[in-house]
Formats: C-alpha cells, structure tokens, sequence
C-alpha cells in the first residue's frame, strides 16, 4: 500500500452544505504505471490497491464490487477464477437429439480484439443450435466438457477478424479443438497474450487459451500493411519484436494437428488476403485438411447476401464432415476438402 495526496473540490448539496463525504475509487498514473486505490476527498489521502495490471484502461461498477480493465508486462500464473460465456444448447422443436449421444460444440470467439460476447438476438445461433450443435460465445469450450454438456471429441472453434486470430492461434499452440473456421482471420491478435484489455480474454489467457486477429498468421506483415486507423493497434498488443515472431501462428504450422476452413475478401484493406493464403498453404503442404474460399470485391467483413449464406452452410458441412461425422439436413454442395476429398 502506498499513499499520495489529491487536491479536488468539496462536495456540497443544493443548499449549499457540505454533503457527507464518501470514498471514491479513481486511478492514477506515475512513472509509466496505473494505480488504483481509494482516495478520501477528505484527508486527500490515497490508498493504493494490489492489483497485477501496470496499465488501467477502465473501471466498471457492480452490485458491491468493481470490475477493471487492465493489462500488465508480467505474466502472473492467475488472476481470474471466474469468466463468464453464453452457452447455448442444440434444439429443434421437431426433433430430439439420441439421449445417448452428447451434441458437438461450437466455440465462437468475439474480434475487436478488444470486443465482447453480447446475450441478443441472433440468428446465427438459432442456425446452429436448431441442426444439432451447441454453441459457445466465447473460448471458454473446455469448461462445458467438464460439465458433461457436450461432446469432448467434437470440439470446434471459429471467428472472424480477432476472432480468426484466436482460431489459428488454439490451433497452433492448443490441442483443445478438432478443426477451426477463420474468417479474415490474423495470427496477430492479443487474445493469447498478455496485453489485451478484456477480462475474459486476460482470464483465458491465464487458463492456458488463446485468441487470433482476423485470420491474421504473420504478425510482423500485418503491423507492415496496417491501415492507418490502427497502424499502432499491434504494438501495444503484442510487445516487441520477438513478441511478433512467438505469437504469430504462421511460425508454427508444424503445431496445427487438426482441419481448418478459411474465408476471406480480396478487397480486404485490413487484414491483407495473402495472410489467410499463407496460412493456407501451410497447413495443404502439412498434409492436414484444409479450404479456402475467396470472395472477389468483398472487403473486411462480408457484405454480399449470397457470400454470407454460403459462408455459413460451408462452415457448418466442413464441420460437420469432418468432426461432427453426421449427414446435414440441408441441400449443400460441399467444397472441396484438399487433403481429404
């Protein structure tokens, strides 16, 4: 604990009396480094807490507690002992799975990276949960094994953008999942490392997870070709030059053991489409499943109707064929699978 003094204003009423005084929790900054601690505006007095974050990005209250927001140099072994996921199990109301079968499981990791998992209408669960799976909107997939919910030799990941980054980087450095879907995916994403601003992402990386950005494989390419808007993004996530080097999937293809389906827009200024190439062509020389679909004038994001549907059914058959190891109910022609078909 360390203390500090503050100058700030009094607090009065509407009348102009002096109100009772109440503790605020602020956060301050010296010597490169974020404090947080409770400041009595009484005394000025600053009581510093024990926090692992060098950096505080944001604090959030709760019903008698406060979240933050924060990132550290340091790798401590574990922070959070809680994470929190929406899980949504398969139903169809005409028809009920085998009682003896447990269903495959969909992890559906957020981008950003700096984005969350939200409990809204969507309906790209309600396609998946109504033809057999379970859904997970987050990386948190090993817990619901544990739970006995679903299968734990049917495990898939997928995201797009940050989210792809995630897929190629538990691909590489996990053995968690048994195929994974990138969609303009990178291997630069902060999720498997230790300076992303989210809980959840902190809280995985702990749990031994990690996370990938827009299907991005080569870090040090990426940062390279960066837009403008985010030409700076990387640095801050990823750290110095060896940092790249680590944590970029593409470095470490001899790690990938299971199938991979990949997405991509040529037109895409962010994450350039010759990352999702590279990547590829890696995991086809391996001799591992692998599919590529590229889409002609779509940019960072899909945005043609037609493209975005026949993303969707290829990733659910491509799942299905190879982890799943059921027929779809739906009338799709399936690409074609090199190393497999």
């Amino acid at each position: 604990m360390e203390s500090r003094k503050f100058k700030g204003p009094e607090f009065f009423s509407k009348s102009g009396q002096i109100r009772r005084r109440v503790n605020l929790l602020v956060v301050s900054r010296q010597n490169g480094r974020s404090y947080v601690g409770v400041l009595d505006p009484g005394s000025g007095s600053f009581s510093a807490l024990d926090i692992p974050f060098s950096s505080v990005t944001n604090i959030v209250s709760g019903d008698e507690c406060f979240y933050i927001e924060g990132a550290s140099a340091n790798l401590p072994v574990s922070i959070a002992k809680h994470a929190y996921a929406y899980f949504y199990a398969p139903y169809n109301h005409s028809f009920q799975g085998p009682s003896d079968e447990k269903p495959p499981l969909l992890v559906r990791t957020h981008g950003g990276p700096t984005e969350e998992a939200r409990g809204v209408l969507d309906l790209n669960v309600q396609y998946w949960t109504s033809r057999g799976w379970a859904l997970l909107m987050s990386t948190m997939g090993e817990a619901q094994v544990e739970t006995g919910r679903v299968d734990g030799q049917r495990l898939c990941i997928a995201g797009e953008s940050a989210g792809g980054f995630t897929t190629l980087a538990c691909l590489a450095f996990r053995q968690t999942f048994k195929a994974g879907c990138s969609l303009y995916g990178a291997s630069f994403h902060c999720h498997f490392l230790s300076f992303d601003c989210s809980l959840i992402q902190l809280y995985l990386f702990m749990s031994g997870y990690v996370s990938v950005y827009n299907q991005i494989a080569d870090l040090t390419s990426l940062r390279a070709g960066s837009h403008k808007f985010e030409a700076c993004y990387t640095d801050n996530l990823v750290g110095n030059k060896q940092a790249y080097f680590e944590r970029a999937p593409i470095n470490f293809v001899d790690k990938f053991t299971c199938p991979l389906i990949l997405f991509h827009g040529l037109e895409d200024t962010v994450v350039p489409p010759d990352q999702t190439a590279k990547i590829y062509k890696a995991i086809k020389d391996k001799g591992l499943p692998v599919a590529l679909v590229e889409y002609e004038g779509e940019p960072h994001g899909f945005c043609k109707a037609e493209n975005i549907k026949f993303t969707l059914e290829q990733e659910m058959l491509f799942f299905a064929r190879l982890v799943g190891k059921f027929k779809v109910a739906d009338d799709i022609t399936p690409i074609k699978i090199e190393n497999f078909d």
